[in-house]
């Protein structure tokens, strides 16, 4: 294949970098490592590394059929592309024989934070398994071209950045192409994933993009984002992307992939070029005119107003709030919202806030305080699986809050599913639909304003997924002002005691019965702990965050439920 020449190149860099300034957080433009594959035969070996040791007990990951070679008959370069070919034949080695043969290329050059660029064409053969990939170097992987050396982590703590698979995917169009995150919080199948459909895979070129900076990591098709992965808490469970990582070129077989045809003879994944760029001209100038101001307030929230301006095009904001820390970015001289979550009612508040660039360059006013003071709140919250269209299998978590004359209606689907969107639903209109906006993983939000304190709403949430597929809540009717749903079990007036409340440590109980039933729920329904106590209880809550919990106490009495405030 015809490469391009250094004129196309720089326009098609420029215009790489223009349609990504509006969907990445940090734009990088300096190229530091690549391959372009101009050299035919073997792979060029100071790029990349062959992993082909077998894992122990003589078999790839994920039930996957295939031997790893370093023969260039499963991977070379011919005509400006790096062929990896998948193929079936009987091949031994390390002691096993396998059926099918493939290769595992391992890149000797590792890095932190920049763009990937690469341009391929995928096959789509049943039972093939082609990705474009990145691992922690620190990961402890026996065969891996690093391992040897820095192979101290093992897999996923390392971290894990899957830039594109196909061919795993059997509910999705053929040309359904998927980015993935494994951590620690979420390994395996994970929920951290985003997907999108491209043209023609089999017979189109596409070029598969990661930008990776210390705020984010989006992917890119096609210079298009699909999908960001950007975790509200970044620690070693979320985020063990503060390290370099490499990348991993490989087609499995079998296993995950499905059924390999009996008429397969080989496959190809066609690589025309891997590009990697980073900015290497050091920043020194840190972010200015930065400003910041308190702007709505809920009986649970705050909202922060943060702006400044930096020559890197993005700044980054850490707040500090007694134990709790956020932290978010905005583009230069853009307004940045931030909702600090979960906070008690009826407390004041002290927000420590600081901007920084990518550098870590840092304003001059550093940091800016405000306060802040919490609104008494009116919540309802639960969850449930019934449905009045489709069906739920985990279900979902629902919540209405009075603020003023307004709510806010949330609801998480507990399912997980691919390309999500909710729309809410009212029951005196269901033909109408308001569509909600995501706040982070499965939940969505919609405020419905100009409500009247006492009045009864109705509301259910349609959640429609990629494929086609979708599921309606049942309705939920909500007490405008109130703190509890109009549809628990049974309310009544039990003389029992729950004390302190609000409660910093020990919860102590004082029930009816001696044999009760409690169980306590997050402000989201999420159940926390569930248990059968004397009438003499004490319930240890020092191990949960600050913020509003719901215990419910069954027993020969009825159903109470209370609202337990944590300190």
């Amino acid at each position: 294949m015809k490469k391009n020449t250094s004129l196309q190149l720089f326009f098609l860099v420029f215009l790489i970098g223009q349609c990504c300034l509006a969907q990445v957080d940090v734009v990088y433009n300096d190229l530091v490592w690549s391959d372009e594959f101009t050299v035919n035969g073997a792979v060029d070996s100071n790029n990349w590394f062959h992993q082909t040791q077998l894992p122990a007990g003589g078999s790839w990951f994920n039930g996957e059929v295939q031997h790893y070679t370093n023969l260039t008959t499963n991977s070379f370069v011919d005509t400006g592309l790096l062929h990896i070919v998948a193929k079936k034949e009987s091949f031994t080695d390390q002691g096993v024989t396998k059926e099918y043969t493939s290769a595992r290329l391992n890149s000797k050059f590792a890095f932190r934070y920049g763009r990937v660029d690469v341009r391929a064409k995928l096959p789509i053969d049943s039972g093939t398994w082609p990705a474009i990939w990145m691992l922690g170097k620190n990961v402890n992987e026996p065969g891996g071209y690093f391992a040897s050396t820095y192979g101290t982590t093992d897999w996923p703590a390392c971290g894990e950045t899957d830039i594109m698979e196909h061919g795993i995917f059997s509910s999705q169009s053929i040309n359904y192409i998927q980015s993935t995150m494994h951590t620690p919080s979420s390994h395996g199948n994970s929920v951290n994933n985003g997907g999108t459909i491209a043209s023609d895979l089999a017979n189109n070129y596409h070029i598969y993009s990661m930008n990776w900076s210390p705020n984010q990591i989006s992917f890119l098709l096609d210079g298009v984002a699909f999908y960001t992965y950007n975790p509200a808490v970044k620690d070693a469970s979320t985020w063990p992307f503060d390290k370099e990582q490499y990348l991993l070129l490989n087609i499995a077989l079998g296993g995950i992939a499905g059924t390999i045809a009996p008429s397969f003879t080989q496959a190809s994944m066609d690589i025309d070029y891997v590009r990697v760029y980073q900015n290497t001209t050091i920043d020194t100038q840190p972010p200015v005119n930065f400003a910041a101001s308190v702007g709505a307030i809920s009986g649970s929230s705050v909202e922060l107003l943060l702006n400044a301006t930096d020559n890197s095009g993005n700044v980054t904001y850490n707040v500090d709030y007694g134990s709790g820390t956020s932290s978010t970015y905005s583009l230069s001289g853009v307004q940045k919202s931030l909702i600090i979550s979960n906070l008690s009612p009826n407390t004041n508040y002290t927000f420590s806030v600081s901007a920084t660039d990518a550098t870590g360059n840092a304003a001059v006013n550093n940091p800016i305080v405000l306060n802040a003071k919490t609104t008494v709140i009116s919540q309802c919250s639960g969850t449930d699986t019934q449905a009045q269209q489709g069906a739920f299998t985990l279900g979902y978590n629902y919540a209405f809050e009075t603020i003023g004359n307004d709510v806010k209606i949330t609801f998480e689907l507990l399912d997980n599913k691919v390309g999500l969107v909710a729309f809410l639903r009212n029951q005196s209109s269901p033909s109408t639909e308001t569509q909600m906006s995501n706040v982070s993983g499965q939940v969505f939000t919609k405020t419905i304003t100009g409500q009247t304190i006492g009045s009864t709403i109705n509301y259910a949430c349609k959640f429609a997924y990629a494929g086609g597929g979708l599921s309606v809540t049942k309705y939920i009717s909500y007490v405008v002002g109130s703190s509890c749903s109009l549809r628990v079990e049974t309310s009544s007036e039990l003389k029992q005691f729950y004390y302190p409340n609000p409660v910093e440590n020990i919860l102590y109980l004082q029930l009816l019965d001696e044999q009760n039933q409690i169980i306590l729920t997050d402000i989201l329904g999420q159940k926390i702990f569930e248990d059968v106590v004397k009438s003499s209880h004490n319930l240890d809550m020092s191990g949960l965050k600050s913020g509003i919990y719901f215990l419910k106490v069954k027993n020969l009495h009825g159903v109470q439920n209370v609202k337990i405030i944590k300190k």
